[in-house]
């Protein structure tokens, strides 16, 4: 009897054979969605689509990632735009996933959500070294205790809700109730080394406006920025977050303390909806997709601290309708190390930065500070919290002195501690600074 002959052995040996070249051929677009055939990337490999040719000249090259397979066929997304693809258009895969350049010249750089710098060129580029934007986080179990303060300049948070060097918080907050300014105070008096900052599907106004007016020319100087606006591709906006989260895994290496900051994590979560929804993925709480919630601790968990250097993350989260518990605020809530939340009520009475004390919490502020700091600090959110309990009479002029000691105490210190709780966006305030104005503040 003859043995058959076992073709598939020889297909493989002959595929990974390396002076041959596979090419595939666009079959289909729907949506965002191409469908290719001839080849067989992995996923999350990155491949070159060639641009139909016009006018005798080259249409170019637009970079797509492979983010399923159907029937046989690959689904590629795009990282750039699907303007001037069409059926039969060439596709080749490079074989490995989406890297972006590191290097000490990123310093002061603006990037877009691909790492190609926005204004000018890179200095020292040679010495730059490509690494993969997705990355493991590091193993729980080498990870150093946080045991020291990040000072971010503000006082309010340095005092009240103190954050750790490798502490990851979120800033949750409707649109315009100044989210964008407090990340420009803690980037410019922070006493990191380095601000990593992600702006995540942001108006391409807010972009400017952010760099002139909330960071600053000497925040920027130690800074890099990557900017991938709203009308970006999806894949773009996402892999703009990645982007930052290997820069600043780049400079943690080098034993740095650095900050994260990304604006906004809830945009981030749009952009892989709108791919989940675009490869065929369920819908599920509230049209986000399953692979959303998978995705998020996987992103969150790779900040932190490591063997070397820490990353500080500040993760921004836009609540719809100032909604605290719709799901991604809910999600991400029980992943990060403590929440800031901002109000819109203190912000119409012109606080700022208008933080709720009593609605935020520093999952690690216990232990970071001296038994000293925990008893001023309480007694302020126990003032704050007797005012609220009374607020309604206070306004309406139903409370009468003296019915309760606890609220006369804090009706007495109520304009102390708003003007301790606000600040100016150019105001820098030192760890020593803010520790006295809190042991002042409580001084009969």
């Amino acid at each position: 009897m003859i043995k058959p002959v076992e073709f598939h052995k020889y297909e493989q040996e002959i595929r990974n054979y390396a002076a041959l070249s596979f090419k595939g051929r666009v079959t289909q677009v729907i949506g965002l969605v191409m469908e290719v055939s001839g080849i067989h990337p992995n996923i999350g490999e990155v491949c070159l689509v060639e641009m139909a040719a016009k006018e005798g000249k080259s249409g170019g090259t637009v970079l797509a990632e492979a983010v399923g397979f159907r029937q046989g066929r690959s689904l590629l997304m795009p990282l750039g735009d699907l303007q001037g693809i069409g059926p039969g258009c060439s596709v080749k895969s490079t074989g490995g996933p989406f890297l972006v350049k590191v290097g000490p010249g990123l310093l002061g750089q603006v990037l877009d959500g691909l790492g190609n710098p926005l204004r000018g060129e890179i200095e020292s580029r040679e010495k730059q070294q490509a690494v993969p934007v997705e990355n493991m986080p590091p193993h729980p179990l080498r990870r150093k205790p946080i045991t020291e303060v990040m000072v971010t300049g503000v006082r309010a948070i340095d005092a009240l809700l103190t954050c750790g060097q490798g502490q990851r918080i979120g800033i949750f907050s409707g649109s315009g109730v100044g989210k964008s300014t407090l990340l420009g105070m803690i980037a410019r008096y922070s006493e990191a080394d380095v601000s990593v900052i992600a702006l995540v599907g942001e108006r391409g106004r807010e972009v400017g406006e952010f760099l002139r007016h909330d960071l600053g020319p000497e925040g920027l100087k130690r800074s890099v920025v990557v900017v991938s606006t709203s009308e970006r591709p999806a894949m773009e906006r996402v892999k703009a977050a990645l982007v930052a989260t290997a820069v600043a895994e780049y400079y943690r290496e080098q034993g740095l303390k650095v900050i994260l900051m990304m604006d906004s994590l809830t945009r981030f979560a749009m952009a892989l909806r709108e791919i989940g929804l675009a490869i065929g993925e369920p819908p599920a709480t509230k049209g986000y997709t399953p692979s959303v919630f998978a995705t998020l601790p996987r992103l969150l968990e790779r900040s932190g601290t490591a063997d070397r250097g820490s990353i500080t993350g500040f993760y921004t989260v836009l609540v719809d309708g100032d909604d605290l518990n719709e799901p991604v605020s809910d999600a991400v809530r029980g992943i990060l190390d403590g929440h800031i939340v901002l109000s819109r009520e203190l912000a119409s009475r012109n606080h700022y930065p208008s933080i709720d004390i009593l609605g935020s919490v520093s999952r690690l502020m216990p232990q970071l500070i001296d038994d000293d700091h925990k008893k001023e600090a309480g007694q302020v959110k126990e003032l704050l919290s007797a005012y609220r309990e009374a607020e309604d009479l206070i306004n309406i002029g139903a409370y009468v002195d003296g019915s309760n000691p606890g609220v006369d105490r804090a009706i007495a210190y109520r304009d102390k501690i708003r003007s301790f709780l606000c600040q100016d966006r150019v105001e820098s305030v030192s760890w020593q600074q803010s520790r006295k104005a809190l042991e002042d503040l409580l001084v009969e």
